[in-house]
């Protein structure tokens, strides 16, 4: 089974690798192993983890945030929408190259975001939802309290009252 992986991945990345030969804003794409999948929109690379059971799936959503030219957010609702939008590239993709991705996949990647905007967003004296003021800033409606938060995406959330 390690060898139909591999020719999986092997052919996914031909695939990808000739698409974006074609796309003008894409034809210095690298396409790098790693332990995480990552678009890294300064450096036009895609960082893919090999040995992840999704491959495919995570791959073409990298390269659905690539097509899209995702580059920075101000607003952590925004990074949601590209999120969201960078799925349903990698399903159109997966579409012309009869990959199947399954929406529950999808929702539970999806669902991560959400989780971490909760949290991010949840006062921390009175656990109402809060507004986002500025990046990394949030002010509670209710008991008018403001705090501030880490990027928290790979790491643990720490909230901070101003």
């Amino acid at each position: 089974t390690d060898v139909i992986i591999m020719e999986k991945i092997s052919w996914l990345l031909q695939k990808i690798n000739a698409d974006a030969s074609n796309q003008p804003k894409l034809k210095h794409l690298t396409i790098i192993s790693g332990e995480v999948f990552r678009w890294n929109y300064t450096a036009c690379a895609i960082t893919y983890d090999p040995n992840d059971p999704h491959f495919c799936e995570h791959l073409l959503h990298e390269y659905g945030h690539a097509l899209l030219n995702h580059s920075g957010y101000s607003r952590d609702i925004e990074l949601i929408a590209m999120e969201r939008a960078a799925w349903q590239k990698a399903l159109e993709i997966a579409d012309k190259l009869s990959v199947r991705i399954d929406n529950e996949l999808i929702e539970n990647d999806l669902d991560t975001y959400r989780d971490w905007l909760h949290a991010r967003s949840q006062c921390p004296y009175c656990q109402s939802t809060g507004l986002q003021t500025s990046m990394n800033e949030y002010s509670c409606l209710i008991c008018n309290h403001s705090w501030r938060v880490n990027q928290a995406r790979n790491c643990q959330l720490r909230r901070y009252l101003k």
